[in-house]
């Protein structure tokens, strides 16, 4: 069929193979109804023909005279005429022909076998004559007493297929006609619509680009999703089914029916946007960072869909943690230097003006609020990295008119370095957040809890407005990498914080205070 041609070509032969079988088939079921039709009228017509032979009172009279055959001549040839048989015969009970309308046949016998005017009944069917398949009726002549004299068989020849044909008359011709060329346009007009949807490509040529297409889009390092309008998930690849957790038999279900974190399913379920399309939205699962982008796909004018394109970003939020820890090492610098360089300039002052007792007492102050303040985290904390990210965040928290205290009932071991780093960002994180909603308000106070009797739980308390219990688990779960005024405050940083906290096994919720304001906590098994 068309073999190396184009896919349109194949369709065009195709949908003419379909039309001639369409149409083969309504000439056999024409064909099987005319002859259907030819048993049922013809064959009642040869029992009535061959009745009124039966019933004429010179055949009864002269059926087995010795000249019959000469005698009842007319009465065949008539009993023909008037009916359009062929053949028209009078036989004895046992077959043997004694008048016929075709002299030749005098005296040959005729099969009665499968007929039952032998029986005293009149009989119409199939019947061969001379080799020849006929319809045929038959009629007994019968005695008084019942007993088969003689038996008139009138038969014809069936008709040959054309003949069947044209019998059905010229409507069936333009039928078929008028089918088999509205048939043969419609599939022409098909085929070039195909051709133009296909470029002309061949079948081989697109399963060529379906291949290719598969792979390019399962080789591409990033992660693909695509998603129609009614939230079902059209394509995905490899690298996508890697950073979701999910396997590729998602295609063709429902986003929110796969198992995805509600942070994405909510992303790739919301549509296309300005935002989105603009930015990079980052979204934090279990176990990974992910940064987000999305694209409104589009065909012939109209939405399809989107198209989301994803990256693993973890090392880099880790690298992130990392800095931040330095960046807290580098504002507890700063700020203890801000500090030192104001009580530096009153000593120098106070010197000058020859106050020695002011200068002593202002020494001995200071020493005392710094010896407080290191007593007040030393004699819980014993990790001396904690230690001092504690005592620097308190410094920094003054400055911003927050009071930063730990409990009393708060305690910490010496930790692993690489888990002290660790808490550090924890830490870190939730303080710099708490500080930032807890300016302004009228307590300003942040209280950090720190206990490793089981396991190794973190709270932080703020002051602040709270958070809002229908965005308790987006808070720690989506930000935007380009602008710093995201839910949650401070972008990643919650992120990272269930980031970590799920690297060691451990979770993270947000409460309201029992004082107002928000309290994170922290649980950490490893």
């Amino acid at each position: 069929m068309l073999r190396g041609g184009s896919l349109a070509g194949r369709f065009l032969v195709f949908q003419l193979l379909v039309v001639a079988v369409v149409l083969i088939a309504v000439a056999a079921v024409s064909v099987a109804q005319s002859t259907r039709e030819f048993r049922d009228v013809r064959g009642q017509r040869m029992i009535a023909v061959a009745e009124n032979v039966a019933s004429t009172p010179i055949v009864r009279d002269r059926y087995d005279d010795p000249f019959a055959a000469q005698v009842l001549a007319p009465e065949v040839d008539r009993a023909v005429a008037l009916s359009g048989a062929e053949l028209a015969e009078i036989t004895d009970p046992a077959g043997y022909v004694r008048v016929s309308s075709d002299p030749a046949r005098v005296g040959q016998r005729l099969d009665l076998s499968t007929t039952r005017a032998d029986e005293g009944r009149a009989w119409s069917g199939d019947t061969d004559v001379d080799g020849t398949h006929r319809l045929a009726g038959q009629v007994p002549i019968l005695a008084a007493d019942g007993v088969v004299l003689a038996i008139v068989s009138v038969s014809e020849r069936y008709p040959s297929l054309w003949e069947l044909l044209g019998g059905a008359g010229e409507r069936l011709v333009i039928y078929l006609g008028l089918g088999a060329t509205l048939g043969m346009l419609a599939s022409w007009l098909l085929s070039r619509r195909i051709n133009r949807d296909t470029r002309g490509l061949d079948i081989a040529e697109i399963a060529s680009l379906a291949d290719h297409r598969e792979a390019l889009l399962h080789s591409i390092r990033e992660g693909v999703v695509a998603v129609n309008n009614d939230g079902v998930i059209t394509v995905i690849n490899d690298s996508a089914s890697d950073l979701l957790g999910i396997s590729a038999d998602a295609v063709g279900r429902r986003a929110d029916a796969v198992g995805l974190e509600p942070a994405v399913v909510a992303f790739l379920l919301s549509g296309g946007g300005t935002r989105a399309d603009d930015s990079d939205v980052v979204i934090t699962t279990r176990t990974r960072v992910l940064a987000l982008n999305r694209r409104a796909a589009r065909s012939q004018g109209r939405s399809i869909g989107t198209v989301t394109t994803m990256r693993d970003s973890t090392e880099l939020a880790a690298l992130q943690a990392q800095l931040s820890s330095h960046r807290s090492v580098t504002d507890t610098l700063r700020a203890q230097t801000h500090e030192f360089s104001n009580q530096l300039h009153t000593i120098s002052g106070l010197v000058q003006l020859g106050e020695f007792d002011a200068v002593r007492d202002l020494i001995g102050t200071l020493t005392r609020r710094r010896a407080e303040i290191n007593q007040a985290v030393t004699q819980h904390v014993s990790d001396p990295a904690v230690a001092a990210l504690l005592i620097a965040k308190t410094s920094l928290a003054a400055e911003s008119g927050v009071t930063l205290a730990l409990t009393d009932d708060s305690h910490l071991s010496a930790l692993d370095p690489a888990l002290a780093t660790d808490v550090i960002t924890l830490l870190g994180n939730l303080i710099d957040n708490a500080v930032d909603v807890s300016v302004g308000s009228a307590a300003a106070q942040v209280k950090v809890r720190i206990d490793d009797s089981s396991g190794l739980f973190l709270s932080v308390s703020d002051s602040g407005p709270g958070v809002p219990e229908h965005l308790r688990e987006t808070i720690f779960s989506r930000g935007v990498t380009s602008k710093a005024d995201v839910p949650g405050g401070r972008g990643i940083g919650l992120a990272l914080v269930r980031l970590v906290t799920a690297q060691h096994g451990g979770g993270v919720e947000v409460a309201d205070a029992p004082g107002g304001g928000a309290v994170f906590m922290v649980r950490l098994h490893a």
